[in-house]
C-alpha cells in the first residue's frame, strides 16, 4: 500500500542512468509552495542539454509537478497524474495514491524509471514506482542526485532565516549546482503564493531557458 508519513524523504536513485542528471527541489513556508529544476541533461560523461524544463504546471496552474528519471517516462506519467486530478477534482493527495497503486501494479507503468515530486498549495509529496506517497515534516523535499545537498541547504535556510520560499528554493538550487556535477544554474522556478494566482516562472538566466522538453 502507498505511504503516507511524516518522515523527511530524499529520493536518489531508485534507477541508475538518467536519474542523475537532475535536480528538483520543492519548498514549502506557509502556505507558499516553490519549485525549481536545473535544466542539464547528461547521457553517461556527456552533458546532452543545458536547459531542460523538468518541472511543469497542472490543473491551470494550481499544481506544480517535477520529475527526475527518463523524460518519455516521466511525460507518461506526467499526463497519467493529471487524469488522476481531473478525475479527483484536483484532490491532490487522492490522486497521488491512485497514481502509485496503479504505478505500482500496472504492467507497463511499472516498468517507468522516473520519480515525482508534486506540490499543490497544501500538500507536498513525493511519488515513486514502489508505490510510495512521502510526505516531509518540514515542508522541503528533493528528488536526483542533487536533492541531497539541496535538501540540506533548504533545510537550514527556512530554520535559520526570514527568507521566502522562492529565495529558499533558489539559494539552495544555487548550492546544489555548485556541487554537484549532474546539476547546473539553469534555474526554472514556479511559485504558488498565497496572493490571486500562481507567480509567473522565474528562469536564471533567462535567455538560456528553452520552451521545448529535453
Amino acid at each position: 500500500m502507498p505511504q503516507l508519513g511524516g518522515e523527511t524523504h530524499t529520493m536518489t536513485q531508485r534507477v541508475t542512468g538518467d536519474l542523475h542528471a537532475t535536480t528538483i527541489l520543492a519548498v514549502r513556508r506557509g502556505r507558499d509552495i516553490a519549485m525549481a529544476g536545473d535544466g542539464q541533461v547528461t547521457m553517461g560523461d556527456v552533458v546532452m542539454k543545458h536547459s531542460a524544463r523538468k518541472i511543469r504546471q497542472l490543473r491551470d496552474g494550481q499544481v506544480l509537478a517535477g520529475f527526475a528519471g527518463s523524460t518519455a517516462d516521466a511525460l507518461t506519467l506526467f499526463d497519467k497524474f493529471e487524469q488522476m486530478l481531473d478525475r479527483y477534482q484536483g484532490n491532490l493527495r487522492r490522486a497521488a495514491v491512485e497514481l502509485t497503486k496503479e504505478w505500482r501494479t500496472d504492467k507497463f507503468l511499472r516498468r517507468l524509471e522516473a520519480l515525482l515530486l508534486v506540490a499543490s498549495r497544501e500538500e507536498l509529496l513525493v511519488l515513486t514506482g514502489d508505490g510510495d506517497v512521502i510526505e516531509p515534516d518540514d515542508g522541503v523535499a528533493a528528488i536526483g542526485s542533487g536533492g541531497t545537498y539541496a535538501q540540506a541547504a533548504a533545510r537550514a535556510l527556512v530554520q535559520y532565516t526570514e527568507l521566502s520560499a522562492s529565495e529558499i528554493a533558489r539559494a539552495a538550487m544555487e548550492i546544489a549546482a555548485s556541487m554537484c556535477i549532474y546539476t547546473n544554474d539553469r534555474i526554472l522556478l514556479f511559485a504558488l503564493d498565497d496572493g490571486d494566482g500562481e507567480s509567473p516562472p522565474e528562469t536564471e538566466p533567462a535567455a538560456s531557458v528553452s520552451a521545448a522538453h529535453s
